[in-house]
């Protein structure tokens, strides 16, 4: 999102439960889409809620597990919908086949930001945008337009 979305949005990534430092395969992947690295560290949703954190329009949870667990209460109200995806941490096989799942995990969070990227948001009524917004938590791994 940080790439290509602003000026229009900055993002942050946070968890329910980090583990204290980013994934070296996330950082792998990220290194070959050509990322600085020293943006990225593990962190807290929690981060989010308190006084002084950003004003956030959007949240978004992407594992597949975040669905069934409470979420904050976030401050301001931010729309919000899931945008499930398989947990590329909890992926098993061969070093290839979990690099695998990294990279695709990669590539469907990048193809669902793309579309969010592409709404009309200013012109979309809350009801619509937030049907919008679900609709790309459930859009296919290919190319989708959502419009």
């Amino acid at each position: 999102m940080n790439r290509i979305g602003p000026p229009k949005f900055k993002a942050w990534s946070a968890g329910s439960m980090p583990k204290g430092e980013v994934h070296p395969l996330t950082l792998e992947v990220l290194r070959g889409n050509h990322f600085l690295l020293d943006q990225f560290r593990s962190k807290s949703w929690e981060e989010f809620t308190e006084p002084g954190a950003p004003k956030l329009d959007f949240v978004f949870t992407v594992c597949d597990t975040a669905a069934a667990e409470v979420c904050p209460i976030w401050p301001g109200q931010p729309m919000s919908a899931h945008w499930g995806l398989p947990d590329p941490a909890e992926a098993s096989g061969n070093p290839a086949q979990v690099a695998l799942a990294f990279a695709d995990t990669f590539r469907m969070l990048r193809h669902r930001i793309e579309i969010f990227l592409n709404l009309p948001v200013a012109s979309l009524d809350r009801l619509t945008l937030q049907r919008r917004l679900d609709e790309i938590g459930k859009a296919s791994n290919a190319a989708t337009t959502v419009t």
